[in-house]
């Protein structure tokens, strides 16, 4: 179970939240990714160097041994930074080598506790906290380059058609 678990945490975060969020930056032009509402939130390029500082301490370092240097507090108060290509090159490689981690992930790592953050958590808890915080992060980057592409941005993730077509059935058995 653990490494089933380990597999499709790996896959939501290298093949379906990164590409999501690859797809909704291509809605709106760099120098909108710094933008933000007011001084009590944060921009998209605030979120991409913190979903990458996440991963790499909680999975790289915290599971995987590396060496913990992440300064959280800088992620959020950056007021520049990158343009696009070079944020999502630095989360995208950042995601490829904790998804391969990940998905090597046994027992012996799955199944024991971590002091990751300040916090002490399973291994299994460690992939779920990253994955959800990770989702959580994804959603609001799309919807803040919905808002800020406009009423024509065209962004939708999935056939709407499709999905209510194939409504469940009940239950798939054994």
């Amino acid at each position: 179970m653990a490494a089933s678990f380990a597999t499709i945490s790996a896959g939501y975060l290298r093949d379906t939240y990164v590409p999501r969020i690859r797809e909704a930056l291509a809605q709106i032009p760099d120098e909108r990714l710094w933008w933000r509402p007011h001084e009590g939130t944060t921009s998209i390029g605030n979120l991409l160097l913190h979903l990458e500082g996440n991963v790499r301490q909680w999975i790289l370092s915290g599971l995987g041994g590396a060496a913990d240097d992440r300064e959280r507090a800088t992620e959020f108060a950056a007021r520049e930074g990158g343009g696009r290509d070079e944020l999502l090159a630095a989360l995208g490689a950042t995601v490829d080598e904790a998804a391969t981690l990940i998905a090597g992930f046994g027992d012996d790592v799955l199944g024991v506790q971590h002091r990751i953050q300040g916090f002490e958590v399973g291994g299994l808890e460690a992939v779920y906290h990253v994955v959800e915080h990770f989702s959580w992060h994804t959603g609001q980057i799309t919807w803040m380059a919905k808002a800020l592409a406009g009423e024509g941005h065209g962004l939708a993730f999935f056939d709407e058609e499709a999905v209510n077509r194939a409504r469940n059935e009940g239950p798939a058995g054994p």
